[in-house]
């Protein structure tokens, strides 16, 4: 599933695929029982009947929504003839949201149809249902304690104070060269044998060879890595660059490609060319302002399955027009 690729960046979006997933299911069990409920009246029409009339900000602090999505919903439960709006017999000044004779008679009946819906959520989720409950209530006191925004914004304005730096190769970031590659390869393609060959054994394929390695890195985390790969005497390749796509936009490949081209330059290099594919547009863009060519065919004797795109450092040539 591609949402939970994206993990906690997705959060709210797999929460909410989930909610409209259930929603969409009560619905059609109160259509197929003849209830004359919808299941997004639920939260509002149930927390009246327990605790009686109550405004539209005490409803809204109850079930945890806004004021203005219940103030919505209790319009559309008005015209439904399930809610009216009345003066608070307590306190004339005060607006109360009350049950009309109608939401009463069809609140009474849905007993049945309620006890079958736990019991089916058991039954199909099983365990899970329990664990669901449990995170979500664990979830909402931590949310209580430390407001999201909050904590969202002050990371943010940490990682924009943490300089990014490159650095050169050294076998404690090996590890990290395999994942950030893998990552990068299982989501747009897939690992080739020639892939796991270099990814496997780094020094041997790229550094005995001649060639060198780099890796982006902010304060503790390691969010890229590039290769220069020695073909022959003078003769390298641009090779496996991977950001973590979760610190896209920090300037990470721009660093990356500058540092191997700047190795390039220091080993007195010849020729320098990269192979890639048509899919990677924002990459190729990349590729062109820095100085690569793009070459009318595929590189010849390519090693990779998925390289339709051939190009070759020529600084003084001018970007392709798009």
């Amino acid at each position: 599933m591609y949402l939970a690729s994206l993990g906690k960046l997705a959060l709210g979006s797999r929460l909410k695929a989930l909610s409209d997933h259930f929603y969409a299911a009560a619905d059609e069990v109160y259509r197929a029982l003849d209830a004359p409920i919808e299941s997004r009246w639920l939260p509002v029409l149930r927390h009246l009947w327990d605790e009686g009339p109550k405004t539209v900000t005490e409803v809204a602090q109850a079930i945890g929504q806004t004021h203005s999505a219940v103030s919505q919903l209790t319009d559309r439960l008005a015209r439904a003839g399930m809610v009216r709006r009345q003066r608070d017999p307590a306190d004339g000044r005060r607006t109360v949201l009350a049950l009309t004779g109608k939401a009463h008679a069809a609140l009474a009946g849905l007993g049945p149809i309620w006890c079958a819906v736990q019991r089916g959520v058991s039954t199909s989720l099983e365990a899970h249902a329990d664990h669901l409950l449990e995170a979500i209530a664990a979830c909402e006191r931590a949310l209580q304690a430390r407001p999201v925004v909050a904590a969202i914004l002050a990371e943010h304005e940490a990682i924009k104070a943490t300089p990014l730096e490159i650095v050169p190769y050294a076998p404690a970031l090996r590890g990290h060269f395999y994942r950030l590659n893998a990552q990068w390869l299982e989501r747009h393609f897939r690992i080739e044998a020639i892939d796991r060959a270099v990814l496997g054994d780094p020094e041997r394929h790229i550094l005995q060879p001649g060639g060198a390695i780099f890796f982006a890195r902010l304060g503790t985390e390691v969010i890229g890595t590039c290769a220069l790969l020695q073909e022959s005497p003078g003769v390298f390749e641009l090779t496996k660059m991977g950001v973590d796509e979760t610190f896209r936009g920090l300037g990470a490949g721009k660093r990356l490609l500058e540092a191997c081209i700047a190795e390039f330059h220091h080993r007195g290099g010849q020729t320098l060319f990269l192979e890639s594919n048509s899919r990677l547009q924002t990459a190729l863009r990349m590729y062109e302002k820095a100085g690569f060519a793009m070459q009318p065919s595929v590189r010849p004797g390519s090693h990779y399955e998925r390289a339709d795109v051939y190009m070759v450092y020529r600084p003084e040539a001018p970007p392709r027009q798009p």
